[in-house]
């Protein structure tokens, strides 16, 4: 710089103190502002991104390892191997952040060697697990195992969609006995948790009050009684859905086979958007289009609309994501209690049987004489007429590189609104699809006309049921799923080991046609389910276990 320039820099604190003075208290201000519930989290990440431009543009004044300024403590996050799934993990990096913490953010798929070893070199003072899917609970149970062989002494935060305080408390903390394991509810908790961990004066409090209350938890659920008395698995069967089947004419598809979208108009999707998701994934809970119009939360929520339609707008305009989907059509027939079958072409008409999709049924003694469901119920086992199955996968493409694309620039708050969209419209193109499918390929209801908020309450005839899901909780028929329909070679879509859908944007299912068919939780089963279904998916019983152990 000029001499001119160099008096006048003189005159003005230094980029180091602007740093550690006003921006890291302006920072904690924020933090305290959220902590109290007098700010949103959409407030806190736009402040976050002011923060780290500030930083960027005093960079060049500064020595590298001085950039962020004093740090409170250091945590390693990683979403587990296995899982693709971020955006909560990243808001939860987002908001420790603004609080003065050092993140180690490992990304998604992460395995326990890459995780523990990074924390050592790295000398991170909290490990923080994240995972949305099921078999995530079980490799969270690995992590602790390993931990504890290790002989580790680092606190564990465990946090996502499908943990709970229940399942830390009862299969994650007894495997590791030498520090706090700590369930976080949300991001707002997770500044409160990792101040008291780092703390002296409370650090040891949290840890005796925390393990007081999980081994409350595990004898308040040790003595709880299942809600509805279990019956056999040959009861439930014979409790089972009943049609009237020789009598029964499904409805022949317009469409058979397979039908692949390489680009399809976004614009299309937007009409099905379900906002209410998306307000309650930053933390604002309230209905859309109500939730605008709130006393509390309804400027932050606007403005966050807003952002949220202008950066659509430019993803549309400039191709930056893109929508991919496949379905497929084919005769079925139910061949087994539990178990669908499908096939090239009608079996009356001598088809070949090409998958075999096996499914588990409600085992519990209903007082509301309502039938143990099964999605095999739905499909039609008479030889008479020919019944139908469909399958389908969509993604949004793109999603990830443009997200990390902002994250290099220093903007988390519109990486993670190109997760949030993306995952709203992956929702409403599952939708919209299955509206097609209905009124235009399968053409069942040709003449339907549903409002979005009635699609959302599923007022629709038949089901669109996933795998992972409460009707199909097992994750590993998403494997057969895609290979009948060819979802790989498709659009690319493809599955991690632990059966999460790579886009993180995506979602797959299965097409019912049934007008009693309908959406319900298997819940819990019993063991001689648990061998028949292990028998039928030629597993040791070891491996039944472990697929269905939230099950069981």
């Amino acid at each position: 710089i000029d001499a001119d320039t160099k008096e006048a820099w003189e005159k003005y604190p230094k980029p180091l103190e602007v740093i550690e003075g006003p921006l890291m208290d302006g920072m904690n201000i924020v933090g305290d502002l959220f902590g109290a519930g007098k700010m949103f989290l959409p407030q806190v990440v736009k402040s976050a991104r002011v923060m780290k431009q500030s930083v960027a543009w005093l960079n060049p004044y500064i020595e590298a390892e001085k950039v962020e300024g004093e740090k409170k403590g250091k945590i390693l996050m990683a979403t587990v191997k296995g899982d693709v799934h971020d955006i909560g993990k990243n808001i939860v990096g987002v908001v420790l952040g603004c609080n003065g913490y050092d993140i180690v953010d490992l990304g998604v798929m992460v395995p326990c060697e890459k995780i523990l070893d990074t924390a050592i070199a790295e000398e991170v003072d909290i490990i923080g697990l994240s995972g949305l899917i099921t078999p995530s609970l079980d490799e969270m149970v690995y992590v602790a195992k390993q931990m504890q062989e290790r002989g580790m002494t680092l606190p564990l935060m465990i946090g996502g969609a499908t943990t709970s305080k229940a399942h830390t408390a009862v299969k994650v903390e007894p495997q590791y006995q030498n520090d706090a394991v700590i369930y976080v509810s949300d991001a707002s908790r997770s500044v409160g948790v990792v101040t008291k961990l780092l703390s002296k004066e409370h650090r040891q409090g949290l840890i005796d009050e925390t393990r007081e209350e999980y081994i409350k938890v595990r004898e308040r659920l040790a003595k709880r009684q299942p809600k509805a008395a279990k019956i056999s698995y040959a009861e439930s069967i014979e409790l089972g859905f009943k049609d009237d089947w020789d009598n029964y004419v499904p409805p022949v598809p317009n469409k058979l086979g397979q039908v692949i979208f390489d680009d399809y108009p976004i614009t299309n999707l937007l009409p099905y958007i379900d906002w209410t998701p998306f307000f309650i994934s930053w933390g604002l809970a309230g209905k859309y289009p109500k939730i605008l119009q709130d006393e509390v939360v309804g400027e932050a929520a606007r403005d966050l609309f807003d952002n949220a339609n202008d950066l659509m707008q430019k993803m549309i305009d400039e191709k930056l994501i893109v929508a991919k989907g496949v379905f497929k059509l084919m005769p079925a027939r139910r061949t087994g209690a539990d178990t669908v079958t499908v096939y090239d072409k009608a079996p009356t008409e001598g088809g070949t049987a090409e998958y075999q999709f096996e499914h588990l049924r409600q085992q519990s003694d209903k007082a509301s004489g309502k039938p143990n469901f099964s999605l095999a119920d739905f499909i039609s086992p008479s030889e008479a007429h020919t019944d139908y199955l469909g399958g389908f996968t969509v993604s949004i493409v793109g999603t990830e590189a443009l997200a990390e694309k902002y994250k290099a620039a220093g903007d988390d708050y519109n990486a993670i609104m190109v997760q949030a969209l993306s995952d709203r419209l992956a929702e409403a193109f599952a939708e919209h699809l299955h509206e097609l499918i209905r009124k235009e390929y399968w053409g069942y209801q040709p003449t339907e006309s549903l409002s979005n908020d009635e699609m959302i309450k599923e007022k629709y005839v038949g089901i669109r049921p996933a795998p992972g899901y409460p009707a199909c909780p097992e994750h590993t028929e998403k494997g057969k799923l895609f290979d009948w329909l060819g979802t790989v070679d498709a659009i690319g879509t493809r599955l991690t080991e632990s059966y999460a859908m790579w886009p993180a944007s995506s979602v797959s299912g299965f097409y019912y046609s049934h007008p009693n068919s309908e959406y319900f939780n298997v819940g819990k089963i019993s063991t001689d389910q648990l061998e028949s279904y292990a028998e039928r998916k030629g597993w040791d019983m070891k491996t039944a276990e472990k697929w269905l152990n939230p099950n069981l």
